[in-house]
């Protein structure tokens, strides 16, 4: 739990994750205790700059945090944050935070403009930070939450009808040429664009507990499943393992958390690729999870 109160109060900690994919900030100034402030910018990826001041009412250490945020000299705050930390099994931490704003409209925009914007990315970026502090090791991770009943979601990824029809990147349609997923299997498919690119796959069943959890490995192939390399970027590493994690947020919403990691032998160009690529990464995922959700909607009507 330190690890994680840390990173949050910690300027140059915060400095390596806070906000969006593709932000950076600047603290000027951070005082954390009951009416101290954090005064800092957000520097946006197109350049544009925000000034942001917090306001702190609650620090109880390692444990909570409350504070107005998104306020400035000229302007109020745009709403009220309390964070919480829980140490749990496993040596691991429960972080809730919850935004209050003055009406149920203005939450409903906020919501949306955080999506529009990325927000959530904010978390991946902080997992991202938190494994590399605790285990060195380099990783990828980003999360959404569907509104889908849990075992649903999981549906969606362990169906091969279901999977085959919003995975592939944008652009692209999937064929499964044999799919059978189940521990220790396997599955081969073919992803093409009206262009007629064709890449080809393999995955790699390691872990299936439904409906909370999927581990496997992919790798690109050719066309008679023959280990080959990413058409576009040949030194993109040639093993994958992603996990895919999906917790109950309610009855009908769930958070699908998905974590990529380099394994087998690789190089250290290979890793830096990987490392570099988690824009690009972000945004293949941000499309099929777009194609997951009217995918969704669409079996629902």
């Amino acid at each position: 739990m330190k690890l994680v109160w840390d990173a949050w109060t910690d300027p140059k900690q915060v400095a390596q994750w806070w906000g969006p994919r593709g932000f950076t900030i600047t603290t000027h100034s951070k005082d954390l205790r009951v009416g101290g402030h954090w005064s800092y910018t957000m520097h946006g990826p197109d350049g544009t700059d925000w000034e942001n001041k917090t306001i702190y009412y609650e620090v109880e250490k390692y444990s909570r945090l409350v504070y107005d945020h998104g306020g400035g000299e000229d302007r109020p705050p745009l709403f009220r944050v309390t964070v919480t930390f829980e140490e749990i099994k496993g040596g691991k931490t429960k972080m809730d935070m919850t935004m209050a704003l003055a009406t149920a409209e203005a939450a409903k925009e906020t919501k949306k403009f955080i999506k529009q914007a990325s927000g959530n990315s904010t978390w991946d970026r902080l997992a991202e930070f938190l494994d590399k502090e605790s285990t060195g090791k380099e990783k990828f991770v980003i999360n959404r939450v569907f509104e889908a009943p849990i075992h649903t979601m999981f549906e969606m990824w362990t169906n091969p009808t279901h999977f085959a029809k919003w995975l592939a990147p944008t652009g692209f349609n999937m064929k499964f040429l044999r799919s059978d997923i189940k521990p220790g299997a396997t599955t081969f498919y073919c992803m093409e664009n009206d262009s007629g690119l064709k890449m080809y796959g393999r995955a790699k069943y390691l872990e299936i507990l439904a409906p909370n959890k999927l581990v496997y490995t992919q790798e690109f192939t050719d066309e008679k499943e023959n280990q080959s390399r990413h058409p576009m970027a040949p030194t993109w590493p040639a093993v994958m393992q992603t996990t895919v994690l999906f917790a109950e947020e309610s009855p009908t919403e769930t958070r699908v958390t998905v974590t990529w990691e380099v394994v087998s032998d690789y190089t250290a160009e290979e890793l830096e690729t990987f490392i570099k690529g988690r824009a690009g990464m972000t945004q293949g995922w941000t499309g099929s999870f777009d194609k997951l959700e009217e995918y969704i909607a669409s079996n629902r009507n």
